[in-house]
């Protein structure tokens, strides 16, 4: 029968066809028989005609998936086209003015220096500039606080000044570098050069309605991480059928160095004549009039210049953003090292403008169902952690006195603060019941520090903080924080950095969608070694938070967050979180070539060679320096209370060491690659693990390594670094599988790596089955004899390309006490397959 000959089906026959294919889209050959069985209707039609039915059938259902794809995108292209058009078109106009502006200033000061007697910067700069003015702030009459009309003439100057940043040319913005645009990119983000405060722009599409959107973002506290509390105290509806709010916003402070801010504001939300929808906010100010704010005891009143957002409809659904944040934090009343903190719009436009924009995208992808969390829970819930995490961890960090914290006395030296709540319920919630405090009763207490770090990024400090918890964590600390959920906490452990038997498994959550943040499940395995360990050997689970980890992201804090659960996890479970916050201390560059003090203090600790050549701006080079603050925080019972202190004190003194030895390690070398590499976490120096590799090779095998020309300190370490065969250290941990923790240049190639990227690797993973194979027999015997050879092989690079080799020695490293610090291989002649 001809298979291709055109079968006529009756409505009856394709309602019965249809189904079938809504449960089974390709059904079996029985399947199929079974239908034209089951099917009277159908028994006139041949098997293969139903087949062909099926298959046409699937190919529709694909072909109209993709044309509503394509729509998709086409439709985000024309809305991101549109965009881009007016972009061009305000830089356009600002190029323009700048023009005109340059051939005005070129013609007063050629008249000035001509013809005037007059030659003050300050006539010329000024006359110069009769168009446009980066910051209006007129002087206004005090309006009175309860006539409306007052009010609105405020709100609509503001709207005015915003709409003016958001679209036209009153900031001088500059692109990030990094944020491309495109119709998977979060939009066009831009920071403000040469103008007072610090401000950010960000415009970008979501597939949410106008009024959905201005809902998310009226929330604040949901999506901006740094704010406490935001009370409208007052609403006054318009004429037009906007409405006017009075607000009063608390914000954390990022670090334990300075003052937290709060904000006294006015929110206008109106809509224009083509549709869109506005919100814009602005401070009232006695400049501004308007009522006074209520005061504030212990935070900064920081400027709210006017900010907001403008959300305009798109064709076919879904809303245009355009975000512009713009504020004074005051950073003058800070320490001078941390001014760069509060004068850095790349900050701003990562905490606020990007922060905003991410949440509702975020909302958008959950709510049409392209995010699946896998475990069941709800997108919302594991957002609620996150929040949950990150305030826990600012309210330890800020130790505000209207939560219950107070400072304890201190031991003499200041670098470990002390606080103490004895009434946690009021900030933790009644979710915490009584499991969390004993009857004899107690409270939560608090030990931080913050510290400036020098050439270390961010990004890569919490990177290795999160992968490697052993290298500055204590595995009876962390029992102690566990057993805070249980009835009967164990006794206080004394700290012992780096004391931690067991290793640990990341299982993850949930992540954002550009991966910037991600949520995970951490279980700490536990290991009993004698009988009274017994009690501590059982895993324990931590929620953590991680942000900031790409390198790239200009301008982004870097967070580690975690706190104690149980196996239960409930969605109401306690939390208390602790952990590190690493923020780039950016000198400005935003604004014009001030004194750049933090870079003349880098050159002069790092000597010449780290001094950075004028006008340079490159995001890898990290001649910078950023605040790292620690918070970790304890319950404890009111008996044992001094204990838990002096516990706390110490732990964070050991942690806060750990940190140090970490930052030294990953530091990008300031040197050149000539010097050879960084010591790495918890390993000697660079000179003298060289020199126990050299030495514990000439006792165990009778040969040199290789020979030392000079008798310089750094010879053997050069000669190791260039040695032609690959070389390599490994940990030798009993309870886990060792892991690379050094190699020298060749080793690095080999293995197609870095010295930093390095520690994630292991070495059964780099090994194929048979030289598992081989090491395994041969493992005993390099630890009795000290070494062994072993023959040819066969390897994997970390980027998966087979590597082979002649020969390989794998040695026991010895350090000066002749005790077992690692052990070593040798590839020789190794080359990619």
């Amino acid at each position: 029968m001809d298979t291709s000959k055109y079968v006529r089906y009756t409505p009856e026959q394709v309602e019965a066809l249809e189904r079938v294919y809504s449960e089974c889209p390709k059904p079996s050959s029985l399947r199929r028989q079974q239908l034209i069985r089951e099917c009277p209707i159908l028994s006139n039609i041949e098997p293969k005609q139903i087949k062909v039915w099926f298959q046409n059938r699937r190919c529709r259902e694909k072909q109209r998936k993709e044309a509503s794809r394509l729509q998709t995108v086409n439709r985000k292209l024309t809305a991101m086209n549109k965009l881009l058009m007016e972009e061009n078109d305000r830089l356009q106009k600002q190029v323009s003015h700048l023009v005109y502006e340059n051939g005005y200033m070129k013609q007063q000061l050629h008249s000035a220096s001509g013809t005037t007697t007059d030659n003050s910067c300050e006539s010329v700069v000024m006359s110069g500039q009769p168009q446009q003015q980066q910051n209006p702030t007129p002087q206004h009459p005090q309006r009175d606080a309860n006539n409306p009309a007052g009010l609105l003439a405020i709100a609509e100057e503001a709207l005015a000044e915003f709409l003016s940043k958001a679209t036209g040319t009153a900031v001088d913005w500059v692109q990030m570098i990094g944020m491309k645009p495109g119709p998977d990119s979060i939009g066009i983000v831009a920071v403000s050069r040469n103008c007072s405060g610090v401000a950010a722009r960000a415009c970008g599409l979501v597939s949410l309605e106008p009024t959905k959107v201005a809902e998310i973002l009226k929330d604040r506290p949901s999506w901006f991480r740094d704010c406490r509390c935001l009370d409208v105290l007052s609403v006054i509806p318009t004429g037009s059928g906007g409405t006017i709010e009075l607000i009063y916003m608390q914000t954390y402070a990022p670090t334990t160095l300075a003052a937290a801010r709060d904000y006294w504001t006015l929110r206008y939300t109106t809509s224009l004549e083509d549709g869109s929808l506005v919100m814009c906010e602005r401070s009232l100010t006695s400049s501004t009039g308007g009522p006074a704010g209520p005061p504030n005891t212990c935070f900064v009143r920081a400027e709210m210049l006017p900010s907001g957002y403008l959300i305009r409809p798109c064709e076919g659904g879904g809303s245009i953003i355009h975000i512009v944040d713009h504020v004074d934090l005051d950073a003058w009343s800070v320490p001078e090292v941390l001014r760069p903190l509060y004068e850095s719009s790349k900050i701003l436009a990562q905490k606020m403008t990007i922060a905003g924009l991410r949440h509702i995208r975020q909302i958008a992808q959950e709510t049409s169902g392209e995010i699946q969390y896998g475990g069941g829970r709800q997108p919302a819930v594991l957002r609620t952690f996150s929040q949950r995490l990150c305030r826990g961890f600012n309210d330890a960090v800020n130790g505000f006195a209207d939560d219950g914290w107070s400072l304890m006395g201190s031991d003499g030296v200041e670098d470990v603060t002390i606080m103490i709540n004895s009434s946690p319920n009021k900030f933790l919630g009644s979710q915490y019941g009584t499991s969390m405090f004993s009857t004899f009763g107690g409270g939560v207490l608090c030990a931080k520090a913050s510290m400036l770090l020098q050439n270390v990024p961010p990004a890569l400090l919490v990177r290795f903080l999160r992968e490697h918890r052993s290298e500055w964590a204590d595995y009876g600390v962390d029992a102690y924080s566990a057993a805070c959920l249980k009835a009967s906490p164990y006794a206080v452990p004394c700290a012992r950095p780096g004391g931690f038997p067991g290793s640990q498994v990341i299982l993850p959550l949930a992540h954002t969608v550009e991966h910037e943040e991600f949520l995970e499940v951490v279980r700490l395995e536990g290991h009993a070694f004698s009988p009274e360990d017994v009690a501590l050997a059982r895993d324990m689970y931590l929620l953590q938070l991680c942000s900031g980890v790409d390198e790239n992201a200009i301008g982004a804090c870097a967070q580690l967050v975690f706190a104690p659960i149980d196996e239960s996890f409930a969605d109401d479970a306690p939390l208390l979180p602790s952990g590190f916050r690493v923020i780039p201390l950016d000198p400005k560059t935003d604004g014009p070539a001030a004194t750049r003090t933090l870079d003349l203090a880098s050159t002069l600790e790092v000597g010449a060679g780290g001094a950075r050549p004028d006008g340079e701006a490159d995001p890898n080079s990290y001649n910078l320096r950023s605040v790292l603050t620690i918070a970790f925080q304890f319950t404890f019972e009111n008996h044992l209370r001094e204990n838990v202190a002096a516990m706390a004190r110490q732990y964070v003194r050991s942690v806060v060491g750990s940190v140090q030895r970490v930052a030294m390690a990953i530091s990008p070398s300031r040197l050149g690659s000539h010097m050879g590499p960084k010591p790495l976490p918890g390993s000697p120096e660079a000179l003298t693990l060289a020199r126990w590799i050299c030495r514990s090779y000439r006792i165990h095998t009778g040969g040199e390594l290789f020979r030392v020309d000079s008798q310089a300190g750094d010879a053997i370490l050069k000669q190791l670094w260039h040695h032609s065969d690959a070389i390599l250290c490994c940990s030798v941990k009993t309870n886990a599988s060792p892991v690379f923790t050094f190699a020298n240049q060749a080793g690095l190639d080999m293995l197609e790596t870095t010295l930093v990227a390095l520690q994630d690797i292991m070495l059964d993973k780099i090994l194929d089955e048979a030289g598992r194979k081989i090491l395994c027999s041969e493992f005993s015997k390099i630890m009795q004899q000290g070494f062994a050879y072993l023959p040819a092989g066969i390897c994997v690079s970390s980027m998966g390309r087979p590597v082979s080799y002649e020969q390989a020695v794998a040695w026991k490293v010895l350090n000066d006490d002749d005790s077992n610090h690692c052990l070593a291989f040798m590839f020789i002649n190794w080359s990619f397959v």
